[in-house]
């Protein structure tokens, strides 16, 4: 009922009330700080225990968070462990291979089989006072820091009752729902797949803009102990800036980091993988173990009869299309026929370009017998011609 009723009564308030920059400025700033309560909070300190926290800063997130209006620590943490641990699987809360709108708000519109949901440890959660405490009296604290406190703000501040209820309170709401909700969904949808395509997680800076800094999401669910989510200092990510400016001042310690090394190997293994996927694209020639083998009697009786024949690594190359397209003239393809140019190739005469290696390999047609056949480079079948 929440996710259709905040709508309609934020869209209400919007249309009725009578703009006012201060309670504008409210809302956005309210809005930062009970997004930062589940970002922070529910997400990276509860949910994933990416680092410690003093019991005041414990405190602070707990109200914040509550504000948001996303349900107690214990059952939004324990969903979201689900999550990762059994993402994109039907025990996936909200798995996105479900359709977008399931993952984005579908499943909290329809009552779910807590049976089909998978099972995690949340012995942690349940063993803190506080969270038993909010869990008990979750619904008094998310009315109070839901709508009361920014409404009394606004009202008590400059005179905006109505707008403080309205604006800052419900409307703020909205959109910090739907900022929670992205990540679910859009972070799942669109973006990179920068450390792995083995999830639908994925990174995209707009979607950091929409979450308050949860977009680079392909890093998380690769990475989650990890206490960042834009792990590059320019990535917005105001929640890893929060915590790291707290640990400045002893309130947030053991900030948890994966290995540098340990996360570039992820991304150069995904590079790795277009590159493969692109060369795959390409025509490389025959490999050498796939020709006809040949003896150089039958190489030269080819020749005898009229075939622009020549030997390179082992291989014989048909050059008879190409004479004519050669950068240095026919002419020299003639003198060469019949002849093993491997020596001439490699910068006896001349040193051959990469590309110049590439395409003789194009021409390939068979075998020489007795000859050990050249070896192709895993890095795109191209020849060390250092």
């Amino acid at each position: 009922m929440w996710q259709t009723l905040t709508p309609l009564i934020a869209l209400y308030g919007l249309l009725t009330c009578t703009w006012n920059t201060k309670t504008f400025v409210w809302a956005v700033v309210y809005y930062l700080m009970t997004g930062l309560g589940i970002t922070a909070g529910y997400h990276r300190l509860w949910s994933h225990r990416a680092y410690k926290a003093h019991w005041s800063v414990h405190w602070v997130l707990m109200f914040l968070a509550s504000g948001a209006v996303q349900g107690s620590i214990r059952w939004w943490s324990r969903d979201h462990r689900a999550h990762h641990k059994y993402v994109d699987t039907p025990k996936d809360p909200y798995a996105v291979t479900k359709g977008f709108f399931h993952a984005h708000i579908g499943w909290m519109l329809v009552k779910q089989d807590k049976t089909k949901i998978g099972r995690t440890d949340i012995s942690d959660l349940n063993a803190s006072f506080m969270c038993r405490w909010q869990h008990k009296n979750y619904a008094l604290i998310a009315l109070l820091f839901g709508f009361v406190v920014p409404t009394v703000v606004a009202g008590l501040g400059w005179g905006d009752w109505r707008g403080g209820y309205f604006i800052a309170g419900v409307a703020r709401l909205v959109f910090v729902h739907h900022s929670t909700f992205c990540i679910n969904s859009v972070a799942h949808y669109w973006g990179e797949e920068t450390y792995t395509d083995g999830h639908t997680a994925k990174n995209s800076m707009l979607t950091a803009l929409l979450t308050v800094g949860e977009g680079y999401h392909n890093f998380h669910h690769e990475f989650p102990s990890d206490y960042r989510n834009g792990v590059r200092w320019y990535q917005y990510d105001p929640t890893k800036w929060l915590i790291r400016t707290l640990s400045f001042v002893g309130l947030t310690t053991d900030l948890k980091r994966f290995p540098s090394n340990e996360i570039l190997k992820g991304a150069v293994q995904m590079r790795q993988k277009r590159l493969n996927e692109e060369k795959a694209k390409l025509a490389w020639g025959p490999a050498p173990e796939t020709l006809p083998v040949w003896t150089w009697d039958k190489i030269a009786a080819r020749v005898e009869a009229g075939e622009k024949l020549c030997v390179m690594d082992g291989c014989v190359l048909d050059l008879g299309t190409f004479r004519s397209a050669h950068p240095g003239g026919e002419r020299i393809i003639n003198a060469h026929i019949g002849k093993d140019v491997s020596s001439l190739f490699r910068g006896e005469v001349y040193r051959h370009s990469n590309a110049a290696h590439n395409l003789q390999r194009m021409f390939r047609v068979a075998t020489v017998k007795g000859y050990k056949l050249p070896v192709d480079s895993a890095e795109g079948n191209s020849l060390d011609t250092q």
